[in-house]
């Protein structure tokens, strides 16, 4: 299974860690664990610590069980951190494959443009009028996830990425990689 939400990233990986030890080792409700970690992690919504909720269940950090949501015995290390994003985020592998095939740095709309394609079509009637702009903002998180996950690195405004729309620079596979 790949899981399409994915939270803005934070500004290190620790708090990452944070999301996870907020989430109870004994099972308890979505809603228990939206409150934990919205007050825990400082989350201004349900819908955020929700979507944090979902998205630690994609890194493989929190399992749903009959009886709700608890934290796995996982260590939240770089490494695991970026397999899990890279095969179980939709989008994430994809993204990063347009990376490596683009000529030179993709700012987030051109990323989006690359993977346009992928998003499931029932998306598209879901939301009519903002499917596009909904889906270059989670492109544009993917991103973020994979310059904090160190799987890509932002550049800034040069000659090969010219300020479009206000947006400068792109993002490139990293080269640590």
């Amino acid at each position: 299974m790949r899981f399409k939400l994915v939270p803005a990233a934070p500004a290190d990986l620790s708090f990452v860690a944070d999301a996870q030890r907020a989430v109870p080792l004994v099972p308890g409700s979505e809603d228990d664990c939206c409150a934990r970690l919205m007050r825990r992690l400082d989350l201004p919504s349900r819908d955020v610590a929700r979507t944090w909720l979902t998205f630690l269940r994609a890194l493989e950090l929190v399992e749903e069980t009959p009886s709700g949501f608890k934290r796995r015995r996982v260590d939240p290390t770089d490494s695991h951190l970026r397999e899990a994003f890279r095969r179980r985020v939709f989008g994430a592998e994809e993204v990063l494959a347009a990376l490596g095939e683009a000529d030179g740095p993709l700012t987030a709309e051109e990323a989006f443009e690359q993977f346009r394609e992928r998003v499931p079509v029932w998306e598209h009637h879901k939301n009519p009028q903002t499917w596009e702009e909904l889906w270059t903002e989670r492109v544009g998180d993917l991103l973020e996830w994979l310059v904090l996950l160190d799987l890509a690195e932002q550049v800034e405004e040069t000659e090969e990425v010219q300020d479009v729309d206000g947006v400068s620079g792109g993002f490139r596979p990293s080269q640590s990689r």
